[in-house]
């Protein structure tokens, strides 16, 4: 008898060994939860779904979506920390938003402690207008705005938002003066401008892919300019130093082991570097971002300190 357990024991053992030599038994080893803590249909939402396939096709594992909603976010990030921590419970996150909300009052959670582990895209700044507006370059809109101070309004996506502090850091690095409008949401915000209840949009490239040649766009906040709009100019071409948008990402329970956040890390880094992925999200307006766990910290210091500078000369922080 003592002889057949022993067997047994290594009969076991040798499998686990085997098991995880080949990957059986690796991260992750069964579905991953994808919290968004937004309502569905968003950009957010969008990315998501355009990562299921191909996480399942990758790690096997399905990658289930649901929704968080409430407080901008908010909600979900306050009670993030208190989720299961063995990193199969990930929840989306957004910038400026975690940055900008618990500098601007309590909301059950500060920027340090989200811990982000992947930022896997953003949608770029960009001045939209309508295809019939008078403004067909930058310098026709800045133009304006030199003459006429404060008359040039502008819609966006919210206050304090990516869209408002681009409007804020665009204004003074243009020495003009605009009245920025905000929506709730980049719907309504484009809705407006079409409607020419305002003369532009502060809005993003993914405006200009949902709506084609409804729309003319200025200048894009990228390094290089977007390959769905070879035609529009970067801010920087233009001679301002602009590139960001609103930043989405990935983000865990803080307690989650740091073996399981490297696996996470790396696995959302093969997805973002697959070329049918790539495709999909540049198509759809996106710009692709690949920061990892290992940058993540540095990344986060230089967003930061630019979105606090920014809030603070608008006179958004208390």
């Amino acid at each position: 008898m003592l002889k057949l357990k022993i067997v047994k024991t290594l009969v076991i053992a040798s499998a686990v060994s085997l098991a995880t030599a080949t990957g059986a038994l690796a991260f992750p080893d069964k579905s991953v939860e994808y919290i968004i803590p937004f309502g569905p249909g968003g950009e957010s939402d969008i990315s998501a779904r355009f990562q299921q396939p191909y996480f399942k096709d990758k790690f096997g594992q399905d990658l289930v979506v649901s929704y968080k909603p409430g407080g901008g976010g908010a909600v979900g990030w306050a009670q993030l920390n208190s989720m299961t921590a063995d990193g199969h419970t990930i929840m989306g996150i957004n910038l400026p938003h975690i940055v900008i909300q618990p500098a601007q009052k309590d909301v059950g959670y500060t920027t340090d402690d989200i811990h982000t582990f992947y930022m896997f895209h953003y949608t770029p700044d960009a001045i939209v207008v309508p295809a019939d507006s008078p403004y067909t370059t930058l310098d026709d809109l800045i133009a304006d705005a030199k003459a006429n101070p404060g008359a040039l309004t502008m819609s966006g996506s919210g206050k304090a938002t990516a869209n408002h502090l681009a409007q804020i850091r665009f204004d003074k690095m243009a020495g003009i003066k605009t009245t920025y409008v905000p929506f709730k949401g980049t719907g309504a915000s484009t809705t407006a401008a079409l409607g020419k209840q305002v003369k532009a949009q502060w809005g993003y490239t993914t405006v200009g892919a949902a709506q084609g040649d409804a729309v003319r766009m200025l200048a894009v906040a990228m390094e290089e300019r977007h390959p769905l709009f070879p035609d529009v100019p970067t801010f920087k071409e233009l001679g301002f130093d602009m590139v960001g948008g609103a930043y989405r990402g990935m983000a865990v329970p803080k307690d989650t082991p740091a073996e399981a956040v490297k696996a996470l890390s790396d696995a959302f880094g093969e997805i973002n570097a697959d070329e049918a992925f790539r495709k999909q999200m540049l198509d759809g307006g996106f710009a692709l971002l690949d920061v990892g766990i290992d940058g993540m910290v540095d990344f986060m210091k230089a967003r930061k300190a630019e979105y606090i500078e920014a809030a603070t000369e608008a006179g958004l922080l208390n």
